[in-house]
């Protein structure tokens, strides 16, 4: 088997990326027969062609045989490589209600490399209390901390009025990166990357999918 390439992450689009989590999901939860699997398998898993498959894993480097399949293990920590997440990432998560609470209760942020490292919020009554093992500090010291902390993303579980100025901080602070879950759009500076979550959104795309079923495009033209 060969080496990854040098720098693979380079080649890929973010839709490459995102069907590279998938494989790295399914990879990472099989019992896989003597090590191996196949693009096929991985295929029929996630539901796109052996040929995508064959294509996005390629990017990676040689690591497959013709016929043979490609070995889990080292399929695994060549796709986690790729996407940046053979190491740590330290986070700092902002406004601490509901979501975030269930956010901070999932595990597998801290396997797949992400350490939420500092709370933030603006309600008094939250700050100084413990919430799954940190302390809430208030927002007013968070551009210092975030810097102090070492965090390189943020998470943004606050109301939208108050999502552009709290980004705002953490870019400035330095935070490389935005996970935001505000119901807006954020304006950002160059080198700081964004990823939203709406999930009205996704709930409206489910909806328009459920109800056009198979007339549904799966791609636009």
């Amino acid at each position: 088997m060969g080496e990854p390439s040098a720098n693979p992450e380079s080649r890929l689009s973010r839709a490459a990326a995102h069907r590279l989590s998938l494989y790295l999901r399914c990879v990472s939860n099989w019992p896989a027969d003597g090590g191996k699997v196949s693009s096929g398998r991985i295929a029929a898993a996630v539901g796109v062609s052996d040929a995508q498959v064959r294509r996005d894993l390629a990017a990676l480097g040689h690591l497959g045989q013709r016929g043979i399949g490609y070995e889990a293990r080292e399929l695994a920590t060549a796709i986690r490589a790729a996407l940046g997440i053979n190491r740590t990432w330290r986070a700092v998560l902002i406004g601490v209600g509901n979501l975030a609470r269930a956010l901070l209760r999932y595990q597998g942020f801290r396997t797949q490399g992400f350490e939420i490292v500092g709370l933030f919020d603006t309600d008094p009554s939250k700050v100084g209390h413990a919430v799954e093992h940190l302390t809430v500090e208030a927002t007013g010291g968070l551009g210092a901390r975030a810097a102090e902390l070492g965090a390189e993303l943020g998470v943004l579980t606050v109301p939208g009025e108050v999502a552009q100025g709290v980004a705002d901080v953490l870019a400035a602070a330095g935070v490389r990166g935005i996970l935001n879950f505000a119901p807006v759009v954020l304006r950002l500076p160059p080198g700081v990357r964004l990823v939203t979550v709406d999930l009205s959104i996704q709930l409206e795309q489910l909806a328009f999918l459920v109800q056009h079923g198979d007339n549904a495009k799966a791609t636009d033209d």
